[in-house]
């Protein structure tokens, strides 16, 4: 073989171990291309949502038949070390008046539930947040305390959750008993009003068979767990039915701060 042909050969090989070269030096530098596919299935799990407020104790509805709110409130007061029992607060912060029968006119009177207790907790109707919030803030000022009991309201169950109970904030909330569908059962002419009315004197107020105060206490991926007179103890429901029953009752809780 000829040195010219020698020559053409060994300059032939030298450039293809050339272009060799830059394509393995490409590879190694560019960095490699993740998908989202990819990245999804790297990416830690997730861990589920909960938390379980601990010592939200409840005491059994017995003799206050109609106390669910007075057992709730004592609940989230005795878990912030306030030494009060139902009968105590019923019998001396309980701001009740009468529902009772006009014989003259055949009308039923009592007050907005928003303003006063309709009944006593031992044989009555009930009494809504605001009221509640009224009652209990006669009773931490006479404790002498800087806490004061809020209203919340049009705040979903996840929300309160979040705002609170992650902060071990326990949250007084009315749904239903055992979350029972709410039916429209008893009504009367509203002759008392406060502050807190929703309504006004002459409308008329219709009570929710199986309206019941709660305390919010936990949560997880499935559930709400309450603080519970009915039972005495913990009680907990399904998210969804827990929401819609809350939301039925007008969506209203007490947290005190």
């Amino acid at each position: 073989m000829s040195p010219k042909k020698i020559k053409v050969i060994v300059l032939s090989a030298a450039a293809v171990l050339l272009l060799i070269v830059g394509a393995v030096t490409t590879v190694l530098e560019s960095p490699p291309t993740v998908s989202d596919e990819d990245t999804a299935a790297i990416a830690e799990p997730t861990i589920p949502r909960s938390h379980h407020i601990e010592g939200v104790k409840a005491t059994l509805q017995e003799t206050l038949k109609a106390g669910c709110e007075t057992h709730a409130c004592v609940s989230l007061l005795r878990y912030l070390g306030y030494d009060i029992d139902e009968f105590q607060f019923a019998d001396n912060y309980l701001d009740c008046h009468y529902v009772y029968d006009d014989e003259a006119t055949g009308q039923k009177y009592g007050p907005d539930m928003n303003s006063g207790f309709a009944g006593t907790a031992y044989a009555g109707w009930g009494i809504y947040a605001p009221a509640m919030a009224k009652c209990m803030n006669n009773y931490l000022k006479a404790v002498k305390t800087d806490r004061t009991a809020t209203v919340i309201e049009n705040t979903t169950l996840d929300e309160l959750c979040d705002r609170y109970i992650d902060r071990d904030i326990p949250v007084m909330i009315w749904a239903t008993t055992d979350m029972q569908e709410p039916v429209e059962w008893d009504a009367w002419i509203v002759n008392y009003v406060d502050e807190n009315a929703k309504y006004k004197e002459g409308d008329t107020f219709t009570w929710m068979l199986h309206e019941h105060c709660l305390v919010l206490c936990g949560y997880d991926e499935s559930d709400y767990y309450f603080s519970d007179s009915v039972v005495g103890g913990i009680s907990h429901f399904g998210r969804a039915l827990s929401e819609q029953r809350y939301e039925q009752l007008g969506m209203q809780a007490i947290v005190v701060q």
